[in-house]
This record gives structure tokens, sequence and C-alpha cells, in this order.
């Protein structure tokens, strides 16, 4: 073991205790916050009224320009004209009224009028009414109020006109008094009003006296009946005022440009962003202290409860944590050089390294929530020194490129070509950063515009660079068998492998069979199949050490075993597990890898040699020929060991049918159970199943029945599919 090997493995040795993992989440915490810390320090420039500004300010937070606000809410108040209300009521009044007085005329004739029957009674003889008693005898019927306006005039017409003559007056000047009313009138308009209902009123076809009179009621009927409405004209202006949004100074709004004069409106508004300010406050530093406790807090609580396997889980811990480290520091140096060099630099930064390591190295989930908790500080770091300010776009340009980086690698083939991964993560990265740029309908030039695709490319190239780059260190410093590491093994070319082909011809035929059951049979029960596969590959290396006592290598030969004793048999056969293991070891192979060569057949009985050696030496112990183990603890060696055993089995069968082939398969399982080679593995019964049937779908594939040709005259001989 290495030296970082080693030191990783202190390290680990001391995250057993939950002190040390609590420390070592402080210590990422305390990092973050110092990278942090700048961007959110309250920015103080020196500016004095009117003068020039020394740089151009740009307000680090929305504000509520409260003064401005108010200034438009009272222009906006003024310019609501006031409310006049009609008054629809004066207008019935005054028909009203006017009925009154003529029905008042009307009844005051018919009493002061003596008829015939009066006439003729001689001794009830009555005296004549005169005018000024008729007009006496209509006031008392009249309010002295309503007297007050009507001129003598009047009366004395209204007294002296006949029945019908008063029924004529009195219709028409209701009806022109009621069309004049019904209309608005304001108080500039009473005296146009009383004009237009003299105009309607000469027409009548009555006497002149009657006409005046009319003419003069009308007049006194028509008053203003449209009125400032104090009430309506508030509840205008208050939705008027209601209305007016507030005038805000918005984040990133410049406030002053490079040597413009700071007026006072300019030093208002400054003052009003804080930047006048020169009191110290803590808010922003506990805001950026709480956001990352809450983060970490997730992270903690994630590693504590959801990942079962110790040793797996402080491996997952340490990498996660120093690929953060570097990502962080990464992410601070690109914003640095972008702040330096004033221009949009940021756009290349390699943020999905940070998903392509962790996507290798340890899994999905954990590359999701780095790419995510590396996009949400990033909205912090990227925002050009501006305290307040959050880059969102930056953010989802990093949690979009690292989500695309997470989606590729997924496809099938495609961890091995962590490079072409790159390239097409540049590409799509390009896009996305016009895409920003289209949405925010930024103008730029042509320059600018190969600039941010250079930029988008760089940073996906750059991404994949690093990542086969740091790959390497990862995996030696912890001992991290990734799917690069394991296509590499499984290159034919490969010492081992040649070996075992040159060797032990049958062997390699062998374990490249068992490699395609085991890897269908991993998969289907979501194992690493990949891993199946390269395990297979190795599982019988120690038989290169004796190929020719091994069955599968003996081509026509006469079997050893047969003229050897069970126990020298048995010694042969067991020690391939053993031997393998040593050489894989010399070969400083994974521990995984080695591992399947020696589990394998976990403790398994060698039937065959113990039943001879039973028949030779009845006291002959069982425990004599079985194998050392240790038994499975991954599933990935519990399938390759039933798979290993199942091809062989299967091969040696002269006439293989689906039937016979599905009732071998079981029965092989089932032993393996009730001799208790899965009691240490995960592997559960409904899994067992499915690799059973997995097993038997590829074997029928393989072992199918094949259809012979009739012989042929020329070659005599049959010709089998």
């Amino acid at each position: 073991m290495n030296r970082i090997q080693k030191f990783f493995t202190q390290i680990k040795g001391l995250l057993v205790h939950r002190f040390f993992q609590v420390l070592l989440f402080i210590i990422l915490g305390l990092f973050a916050y110092v990278l942090m810390f700048s961007n959110v320090k309250p920015e103080r420039v020196q500016v004095e009224l009117f003068k020039p500004a020394e740089q151009t300010i740009r307000s680090t937070k929305t504000v509520e320009d409260t003064y401005k606000t108010e200034q438009e809410k009272e222009e906006i108040s003024k310019q609501v004209a006031d409310v006049y209300s009609l008054k629809k009521e004066y207008a019935k009044n005054k028909v009203d009224l006017i009925s009154s007085i003529f029905d008042s005329a009307i009844e005051v004739n018919k009493e002061t009028d003596p008829d015939e029957d009066h006439k003729e009674n001689e001794d009830k003889k009555e005296t004549v009414k005169t005018d000024a008693q008729k007009v006496s005898i209509l006031k008392e019927k009249l309010t002295d109020e309503v007297n007050k306006n009507i001129e003598e005039s009047v009366f004395l017409a209204l007294v002296q006109a006949d029945e019908d003559e008063l029924k004529i007056a009195k219709d028409s000047t209701i009806t022109a008094v009621n069309n004049v009313m019904s209309s608005r009138i304001a108080a500039s308009d009473v005296e146009n009003a009383k004009k237009k209902v003299v105009e309607e009123l000469g027409y009548m076809s009555i006497s002149g006296d009657m006409i005046k009179a009319s003419t003069s009621l009308a007049r006194t009927a028509i008053i203003q009946n449209v009125f400032f409405d104090k009430d309506k004209t508030e509840e205008q202006r208050r939705k008027a005022v209601e209305s007016v949004e507030p005038i805000r100074i918005l984040q990133g709004q410049i406030i002053v440009e490079e040597n413009q004069l700071v007026d006072r409106e300019v030093y208002r508004q400054l003052e009003l962003a804080g930047f006048l300010n020169t009191e110290s406050t803590i808010y922003p530093y506990i805001g950026l202290l709480l956001f990352i406790f809450l983060t970490f807090a997730a992270f903690y609580y994630f590693f504590s409860y959801s990942i079962s396997k110790k040793d797996n889980k402080y491996n997952q811990l340490l990498i996660f944590s120093l690929v953060f480290i570097l990502s962080m520091a990464t992410m601070k140096t690109v914003s640095i050089l972008a702040d330096l060099k004033n221009s949009n630099l940021e756009y290349i930064f390699p943020g999905a390294m940070a998903a392509m390591l962790i996507k290798i190295l340890l899994n999905d989930k954990l590359a999701v929530a780095m790419i995510i908790l590396l996009g949400s500080y990033g909205t912090i770091i990227f925002n050009g020194d501006t305290p307040g300010n959050l880059d969102f776009s930056m953010g989802l340009y990093i949690i979009f490129g690292g989500l695309t980086a997470i989606i590729i690698l997924s496809r099938p083939n495609f961890k091995s070509k962590v490079l072409v991964a790159g390239l097409l993560l540049a590409l799509i990265n390009m896009a996305f950063v016009f895409s920003l740029i289209f949405i925010m309908d930024s103008h730029y030039t042509r320059m600018e515009y190969l600039y941010y695709a250079a930029a988008a490319m760089g940073s996906g190239v750059g991404a994949a660079v690093l990542t086969m780059g740091l790959l390497p260190f990862f995996e030696a410093g912890f001992g991290i068998l990734s799917s690069i590491k394991l296509i590499e093994l499984a290159n034919p070319n490969h010492p081992l492998l040649r070996r075992i082909l040159i060797e032990a011809p049958g062997t390699y035929h062998h374990s490249v069979m068992v490699a395609n059951l085991a890897e269908s049979a991993c998969e289907a029960i979501g194992s690493n199949g990949l891993l199946a596969r390269v395990g297979s590959y190795y599982h019988d290396i120690g038989k290169t050490k004796r190929p020719h006592l091994f069955i599968e290598n003996q081509m026509n030969e006469e079997n050893p075993h047969d003229r050897l004793q069970p126990e020298t048999s048995r010694d042969i056969i067991i020690a391939h597990a053993v031997d393998g293991g040593e050489m894989l070891r010399s070969h400083k192979f994974p521990k995984e890898i080695v591992d399947i060569a020696e589990q394998h057949h976990g403790t398994t009985l060698l039937k065959f040699f113990y039943h001879k050696a039973k028949k030779l030496d009845e006291s002959t112990l069982e425990a004599d020929y079985r194998y050392p183990g240790p038994r499975a603890v991954m599933k990935e060696v519990a399938v390759i060991g039933i798979a290993d055993s199942v091809e062989a089995a299967v091969r040696s069968m002269k006439h293989p049918t689906p039937e016979k082939i599905e009732e071998l398969v079981s029965f092989i399982i089932q032993d393996r159970i009730s001799d208790g080679q899965f009691d240490e593995c995960d592997i559960t019964m409904r899994e067992l199943s499915i690799v059973k049937h997995s097993l038997c779908e590829s074997l029928n594939g393989i072992f199918h029945s094949r259809i012979e040709y009739p012989e042929s005259d020329k070659l005599g001989q049959k010709v089998k599919e």
C-alpha cells in the first residue's frame, strides 16, 4: 500500500468517530465561508458631492426609492379630475313643485267660481271673488318659501286662467322643466339652462300672460343639479395612488458612471443604496453562515443515515470533501481572474469536472448533490465581488453543465470515453450560454460572441481533461475500482489475460462464458455488471500454474486425476483459488478482483473427490474437502460463483434442453443456499430468482437446438447451424 493510501486510511480511521465527522464538515464549511467572505462583505465607496465619480457604481441590492415614489404619487393624485355627481332627485322635486302650483291654482278657481246651481238659488246668493282674493287663497295653499320665490304677476295669471288653459300650461311647463333638469347643470350652466327652458315654452298656444307665468315658474325651477362629490373624488385619487408601482433602484443598476458628476440626486441614491452608510452591518455575514450551515447540515444527515456500509461511507465522505475543496478553489480562482480582467471569464469554469469525478468514483446521487451545491455557491462567488448580488445565470450554467455531464456518462460505454463526453459537453455548454445571452436580450460584438463560445467549449473540454488527470490520483489514494480501471483490465492485451489464453485456452474460454452469464445476471438485479465481467475473466487465473490438471484444458489427453490420490487432487483443485488471489495481489490488482478469485467457490464441497476418498476411507471428513473460503460477501461474487458452476455443468451435458437447464440452475442455486454460501452476502431470494431467470435465458441462447442439414455429397460430412 503506497503512502497516499496509508494517509487516507489513517483519516478514515479517525472518521469512525462522530466527533471527527462533524469536525470535517465544520472545516469544509469554514473553507467555503472564507472563499465567499469577500463576495458578501459590504462595499464602501469614496464619493464627494459635486465631484466626478472615480468608478462606476452599481446597486448591490434592490431598494425602494420612497422619495421618488411619493413624488410620483403626488403627481398622479393631482392629475385625477374632481368628480361631480348628478342629483337626479332635483328634477323630480322641481317637477312635483310645478305640478302642485298648477293643481293648487285649478282648485282655487273651482272653489271661487259659482256654478249655475248657485246662480238659480236666490236664497244663497254669493258674491264673486276678486282676483286679489283668489291670489290670497292660492298663496295659502302654498308654503311661504314657494310664495317668496314667485312673482305676483304669476299668481295673478294663474287665478285668471281657466282650467283648460292651466292644464295646457301645466303639462308644457312640467315637460320643459323635466327635459332641462334631466341633463347635467353645473353652477356656470344654470343661466343657459333657464334660457333653454324659456325657448321650449315659447311655442305654447295659450295667452301671453299665461306664457309669461309658465316661463317664470320654469325659470324658478331650473337650478344647479351637479355638485362636487368629495368622497368619490377621494376614492378615485386613492385608486390612482395605489396603482403607482414603487420606484426602485434595482440590484445591478448603474447609479453613477465613472467620471460622472455626483449631483444631489445621485448622492441621494448612493445614500439610499447604502454606499454612504458608515455603520457596519453583520447581516450579510450571518446570512452566509446560515446558508452554509443549512447546506452542510443536509449533507451530514445524508452521509450519516443514508449510507449503510461504513467503509464505503468514509471513502465517499473523503472523496466528496476533496472534490468539493478542489472545485471551490478552482471556482474562486476563476472568479478572481475574471474580476482582474473585467471580463466574463467565469464561463470557462469547468464545473462539470466535479460531477464527472463523483459520478465515476461514487454514484449519481452524490454527483447531482455536488453540482447543485457548487451551483448555489457559484451564484455568490461569481457576483463580481459586488456584495448583495447573486449571479443566478452563472449558477444555472454550472448546474446545467454538471447535470448534462452526468447524463452523458450514464450512457453505455461513455465512462471509458471521458474526453468524448467533454467534447459533447462543450457543444451543449456553448448552446446554453447563447440561450442565456438571447433570453437576457444582450447585445455583443462578433468577437464577444466568439469569446463566449470559446469559454463555454473550454469549460467542457477542461472538465474532461481535469477528470482524466485526477482520476488516477483518487483511484490510487482510495483504492477505488472505477469503471475506467475495469475497462483497462478487460483489455484482451492485458498480460494476465494473454497468459490465460496462451497457457490455459480452455480456462480462458470458460472464463469468457462465465463473464457473459454473470454480467447479464448482475445487471438484471442492479449490481455492477462490468465488475462481474472483469472479475470473471480473472476468477480462475490460479489455474495457469497447473493448467493441464484442469479438465477444460485437457485436449484428448488422459485425466491425471484418474491416477492421483483424492487428497492430492483436492489440494490441486483448491489451490487455484488461493493461487489466483496471490497472483492478482502480486500484480497489484484491485481488492474486488482479488476477492472474486478467492471467494467465487466460497466454502463449497469438492463432492467428486470427497466421495472418492470416502470410498477409500470411511473416516474421511467432509470439512477436509471444502474450499477455504471466505464465502461471498458481494453480490457480484455470489452471481459469479453460480455462473461458474452452471456453465461447467451445462457444458458437460450431452443434450441440454431448456427444461434440463432450468432444473440444473435451480438445483445449483438451491444447493448453495442450503450449504449457507450466501449467509454473508446481502443478496435476496427475489434477486436469486432473477439471477436464475437471467442465467436460463443466456444458456438457452448459447446451447439452443441446432438444425442438422442433409449430408453433403461433396464434403461427405454434416454441416450444423
